[in-house]
Order: C-alpha cells, then structure tokens, then sequence
C-alpha cells in the first residue's frame, strides 16, 4: 500500500464517506466527471440525481438540517453553482453543515474565458464559512478533509470546494490523511 496510487475524487470521496457523509446531491455535468465517477465506484456516499442544481443544495442542507452530517451538493461551473447558491445561502442561515462541491475549468484553460468561467472561491464565500479553488490533486485530500472539519466545528454551515474537472483524475497516494478530530464547543 504504500506506493499504491488512487485518483484524487476517490481519495476525496473515501475522506468524506470515513467522516460519515452518506448523501450526495447533483445535475450530473461534465466539469466534475471524476468526482461522479469516484462517488459511483464506492458504496457508503449515496448519489442522487437531481433535476435543479437549486434543488440538490435544498436536499443536501435538509440533510444536514435532521442529522448534524453534511451532505454534497454538487454543481457545474458557471451556472450550475449559481444554481446552488440559495440553498448554500439557506444552510449558512440556518448554521447547517454542508459541503458544496463545485465543477470549475480545467486548468489548462483557467483565465482564458473558458466556458462559463467564473471565480468560484471568490463568489461563495459571501455564503459559505469557506471556500477554497483545490489548486491540485495532490491537495485534494487535505482540503476535503478540511471541508468537513469546518463545516460541523463552531457554528456549523456550509463550506465549498471549486474542481478543475483534470485534477479530480491526478494520482495521488492511496494513504489517505489522518482524519482531524471535530472540536466540540463546551463551557471550561
């Protein structure tokens, strides 16, 4: 196992699904192929498709609403994540945990006014405790890890991470990172 390689979506849905995320919401699209692809490979992360993307962020927020667990909701770059950014605005209200993972353009094309380019990050961070654009898959795992440690601590809420749809493929070491242990707030 320890050259053994898996790719970075697979890492990412392990970290998540060993956290206890059991829901993933989403109109299926092409700039998070990989994550799609890792989601289907695995059994403990359920993948619902959705019709709306407006409509996988209000089922992903219920989610983390009755059980303290975030879901996934994912959307497409561009008009996909603008799609999910009420439901997203909903749970930040609401302090409901929730990971929002967001397709973004392939990095060879980044700020060359790809398809529906936007700046992920920069726009959900208005509604999100924390939004991060993954720079590689080697960093991937962390990130997710991170993701879910800041959507449950303090007061809960949603987080997201931007995916240039090519790194979500990046081999990355199958040894995953140690998952961090989620502080609970108590009176000393």
């Amino acid at each position: 196992m320890a050259g053994e390689r898996i790719r970075a979506g697979v890492a990412a849905v392990r970290i998540l699904e060993r956290q206890g995320v059991r829901f993933a919401f989403g109109v299926p699209g092409e700039s998070f192929l990989g994550l799609l692809d890792a989601l289907y490979e695995r059994d403990g992360i359920r993948l619902i498709g959705t019709r709306h993307e407006g409509g996988a962020a209000f089922m992903a927020e219920a989610v983390g609403k009755l059980t303290g667990v975030p879901a996934i909701a994912m959307g497409t770059r561009g008009v996909g994540t603008a799609n999910l950014t009420i439901g997203i605005h909903t749970a930040r209200q609401d302090s409901t945990p929730l990971i929002a993972m967001v397709g973004q353009v392939e990095t060879p094309f980044r700020h060359r006014e790809a398809l529906q380019e936007v700046e992920l990050a920069p726009f959900l961070s208005h509604i999100t405790k924390w939004a991060v654009e993954v720079p590689t898959g080697d960093r991937l795992p962390d990130l997710a890890s991170e993701a879910f440690r800041r959507s449950v601590s303090g007061r809960p809420g949603p987080v997201a991470l931007a995916l240039r749809g090519d790194i979500l493929d990046d081999e990355v070491p199958a040894r995953l990172p140690e998952t961090a242990a989620t502080p609970v707030a108590a009176p000393d």
